[in-house]
């Protein structure tokens, strides 16, 4: 064969078929979302430079929910960064296409879900991963450790911005429990966070003794470099409580209001959603209660009950002293949350002691923490959208005008998507998610 001259075109490059990867294959987003949730998108070609790929939505099976052109794709090189802006509540799946060099192409599917647009929609970003926040616990630099009431499972987030979570722990075997400790509040003190369960019987009026567990966690690390240890626990509270409450004239009833079969969530019934320490204390600790309201009837007041030995209780499981208890008036609504600040200004999220009480009046109040003073009331906060008010990050200087708070909400009987489907029975868990809110709270 005869040698190519110097003016013979030359052979065409080969590559090979690209190839594209997703962080995950399924995402939610919001109607209306800013700094919605996103997926990473990974892509390689053999024999081009990844800056040459193109990566882009090519189909959509619904696009009244989302089109191809609402897929936006940042960044270059082998790594991309895609999101999706919602325009109607559904599902869709999308066709997220890598194109490369001589033509040959590859694609992967994202399965999308976008919930309802909703109120105050620019000071709202989305917890993924979990549909169930009841507590929370800031952990510096605006990072936050919340809890789940469905799980043992405790999640690191940055509520700056919508996503899955940084860590996640999961405290079961560590507390030697099997089923959910229906963890409601959280307070912390130093580098010690305390959480406790409901200490009430589950729905169905039985009682579940991994429920009545109190515990601690030692925080390491800062931010997003935050790390938990788990520490002492207790599993006698709810009969220390129940106890003292017989030896004192049966006053709020719990013996009775947690007998087999009484369900927690009564206006006479037994249920602890808030945990604080007391004005200057390390060592008294407040029990805000669900239920009972006192008397447990329309206009009745919330109940705090102080544990004087708290540290004690929890971290290295002593019987508890009870002191004597708080009743506040909250405009007939019961504790929901009850959070301080290292000035001892208290907020405290307030709303209905019943079970479907997604669209039940909730509030925020202010308060001293000091027993005989009234809390003053902040705001009412809005019940429009699905979720219910479950827990506060953290309190600011309510001295300050333009405060503001973050609140998160229990997303878990919520039908998300409009399939009919409660959050938490979601088959993927990208697509749970509770909201956090900011709202300004002193005028």
């Amino acid at each position: 064969m005869a040698a190519l001259g110097p003016g013979a075109p030359a052979h065409a490059a080969s590559y090979g078929t690209p190839t594209i990867t997703l962080s995950s294959g399924y995402l939610s987003g919001a109607v209306g979302a800013t700094a919605d949730p996103t997926v990473t998108v990974t892509v390689a070609q053999s024999g081009a430079d990844a800056t040459a790929l193109g990566v882009a939505a090519s189909a959509s099976s619904r696009t009244s929910v989302a089109a191809t052109g609402d897929v936006t794709v940042t960044g270059t090189g082998a790594t991309r960064q895609l999101r999706v802006t919602a325009r109607a509540r559904g599902y869709a799946d999308l066709t997220v296409k890598v194109t490369g060099l001589g033509g040959k192409t590859a694609t992967r599917t994202l399965h999308f879900a976008a919930s309802a647009a909703v109120g105050n929609a620019s000071d709202t970003r989305y917890l993924t991963g979990s549909s169930d926040a009841s507590a929370a616990v800031g952990v510096g630099d605006g990072y936050v450790v919340v809890a789940d009431d469905e799980s043992n499972t405790l999640r690191l987030y940055n509520p700056s911005s919508s996503g899955a979570p940084v860590r996640t722990w999961d405290v079961a075997s560590e507390l030697g429990v099997s089923k959910e400790i229906d963890i409601e509040g959280a307070a912390r003190v130093g580098n010690t966070v305390y959480w406790t369960g409901s200490l009430g019987n589950n729905k169905d009026g039985e009682y579940k003794a991994d429920r009545n567990t109190v515990f601690t966690t030692t925080v390491s690390g800062f931010g997003a470099a935050t790390q938990l240890t788990v520490g002492g626990s207790y599993k006698k509270l709810r009969d220390d409580l129940v106890a003292w409450d017989e030896a004192h004239g049966n006053r709020y009833g719990f013996a009775a209001a947690t007998a087999d079969g009484e369900a927690p969530k009564q206006a006479d019934g037994f249920n602890i959603e808030g945990l604080e320490f007391a004005p200057g204390s390390t060592t008294t600790a407040y029990l805000g209660f669900r239920a009972p309201l006192v008397p447990p009837k329309a206009g009745g007041k919330a109940l705090l009950v102080p544990v004087t030995n708290f540290d004690q209780v929890a971290g290295s499981g002593a019987k508890a002293v009870i002191g004597t208890p708080v009743e506040l008036d909250l405009g007939g609504l019961s504790i929901r949350d009850i959070r301080k600040n290292s000035a001892d200004q208290y907020l405290i999220v307030a709303g209905s002691w019943a079970a479907d009480d997604n669209s039940d009046p909730y509030a925020l109040y202010s308060w001293d923490g000091i027993a005989g003073h009234a809390p003053q009331k902040r705001l009412g906060l809005p019940t429009a959208d699905p979720g219910g008010w479950e827990a506060l990050v953290d309190v600011p200087d309510l001295s300050v005008p333009g405060a503001r708070a973050q609140l998160i909400t229990d997303a878990g009987s919520a039908d998300l998507y409009g399939d009919g489907t409660e959050a938490k029975d979601l088959d993927h868990d990208e697509w749970k998610k509770s909201r956090a809110t900011w709202f300004t709270v002193t005028g």
